[in-house]
């Protein structure tokens, strides 16, 4: 445990022990960014360097990637993007690789043990919904494409 105290990883310089992860039961660390901010990180996360600053980091590396991609320059603040010429959300249309039911507009919490079914038309929720069910929210996510699309996408 002490050898962690100084050690510095990557943009951050263990400060202190900070108590224990609930999750896991990793030792937690207070750490201090080379930015100034100070930040609770998981022992291993330091370790392995799946943490490397308090978030800095990654906002300075994606302003610089936004800096030398004319495409998102060009589209930066236009809200129209977002959105098809139906008002409805990209997102809440397309299959994206985050997706981990295979379903538009469905997920699942761990935490509750629940289905959830969302769908989104002009910035609104018209559906967000519970269910126990995966098939339940399924059947939802279908039924509000067909009220509001005119058919399932």
């Amino acid at each position: 445990m002490v050898p962690m105290l100084g050690k510095r990883f990557a943009r951050l310089l263990v400060l202190k022990r900070a108590g224990s992860n609930p999750n896991n039961g990793n030792a937690l660390w207070l750490c201090q960014c080379d930015c100034g901010n100070q930040v609770v990180v998981d022992g291993y996360s330091l370790r392995c360097g799946q943490t490397r600053s308090c978030g800095c980091l990654k906002r300075e590396t994606s302003r610089e990637s936004i800096k030398h991609n004319p495409a998102f320059q060009k589209n930066v603040g236009n809200a129209n993007n977002l959105t098809d010429k139906d008002g409805i959300n990209y997102t809440s249309r397309d299959l994206t690789k985050r997706n981990k039911t295979g379903v538009v507009g469905v997920s699942y919490d761990k935490a509750s043990d629940t289905w959830f079914a969302h769908l989104m038309i002009n910035y609104k929720y018209v559906l967000a919904k519970s269910f126990k069910d995966f098939d339940d929210a399924v059947a939802a996510r279908k039924k509000a494409e067909l009220k509001y699309y005119g058919k399932n996408r």
